[in-house]
């Protein structure tokens, strides 16, 4: 599967389409049949039809939904994919909504979005596609490099909103006053500092959580990721990828490069850079290279399979 940058502004405007759908009766959460879902159940996935469709659309607007476009009749690999998807989904208490699209049932949606094969996965914020169409079956472990690379950028980007559970109303205290679903309590500080803009206090915020909790894997990458966003404030890429080509072996002009492929998605990229450069350098330079890469290993999470192929490729650098 490929992996594809976080875009917030989107290549697709589905505003017509959306006004075409009828509403949704209300609810907090897009109707629908989980357990229709390619077969899974789960509290933060909706079967998609065209009574809820505006509402999937809108429930983008709190947090990215998936758009999972799939056919038992003719692609088994597809309605897997979907089942996949919505498990992964679930691992986020919220960061994603996994929408499941039955073009056999519902076929107008996937003519009106003109999609051209299943399976088909879109990412949409805002009401927009934040991807391009990843189109192709893959294997459950790729779809969770996808999502966390996704997350991180999300986390990059300063978007902390979350759904609802699928239940038709969260559990108390998940819903504040006005309507709108509260953000995990732990992360708050940290995530609302990043959407002020506030790099500083985010790096700060998140290394009180990563202190108190070595094991909390959200902090430790959210903090990983925040100081990639520290380091790089205020830099000119063009500059920075002129410097990196000028100086080869120079290590704070390589790893700003790679910090910055970091920010744009181009996870594999930034490993690939550093773990060179770990061939051709000794010594200090050798430890600061490699204490780098292990802080970018960090942001990514070290299940992932690009961190996991990166190790290897270092440690085989390395010795």
């Amino acid at each position: 599967m490929t992996q594809q940058p976080f875009s917030r502004p989107g290549a697709i405007d589905l505003s017509a389409l959306k006004q075409q759908r009828p509403a949704a009766p209300s609810g907090g959460a897009p109707a629908g049949a989980p357990g229709s879902n390619g077969g899974s159940t789960s509290a933060y996935s909706v079967a998609v039809d065209e009574a809820n469709f505006q509402t999937v659309l809108e429930a983008s607007m709190t947090a990215p939904v998936v758009l999972v476009f799939h056919s038992p009749s003719q692609s088994p690999e597809s309605t897997q994919l979907a089942s996949d998807v919505v498990t992964v989904a679930d691992e986020y208490d919220g960061r994603f909504l996994a929408a499941t699209i039955d073009v056999d049932a519902v076929p107008q949606i996937a003519q009106a979005m003109q999609i051209p094969q299943v399976p088909l996965m879109l990412v949409i914020l805002d009401g927009r596609p934040a991807t391009q169409p990843i189109p192709g079956a893959a294997p459950i472990d790729d779809i969770r490099a996808l999502f966390n690379q996704l997350a991180q950028q999300l986390t990059a980007q300063g978007i902390a909103g979350r759904h609802q559970p699928n239940a038709f109303g969260a559990p108390a205290g998940e819903v504040s006053e006005d309507g709108e679903p509260e953000l995990d309590p732990r992360y708050a500080p940290a995530q609302e500092a990043l959407a002020d803009g506030d790099i500083d206090r985010a790096v700060a915020e998140y290394q009180k959580l990563a202190d108190a909790n070595p094991a909390d894997h959200e902090a430790v990458a959210g903090l990983a990721m925040a100081k990639v966003l520290q380091r790089t404030q205020g830099v000119d890429l063009n500059a920075a990828r002129a410097a990196a080509a000028a100086n080869p072996d120079d290590v704070d002009a390589q790893t700003m490069v790679a910090d910055l492929d970091m920010l744009g998605g181009h996870v594999e990229d930034a490993f690939a850079r550093l773990i060179e450069l770990v061939r051709r350098t000794a010594g200090k330079d050798r430890d600061r290279v490699r204490e780098h890469l292990l802080g970018l290993f960090g942001a990514v999470g070290n299940d992932d399979p690009r961190v996991l192929k990166g190790r290897q490729a270092l440690a085989s650098a390395l010795f």
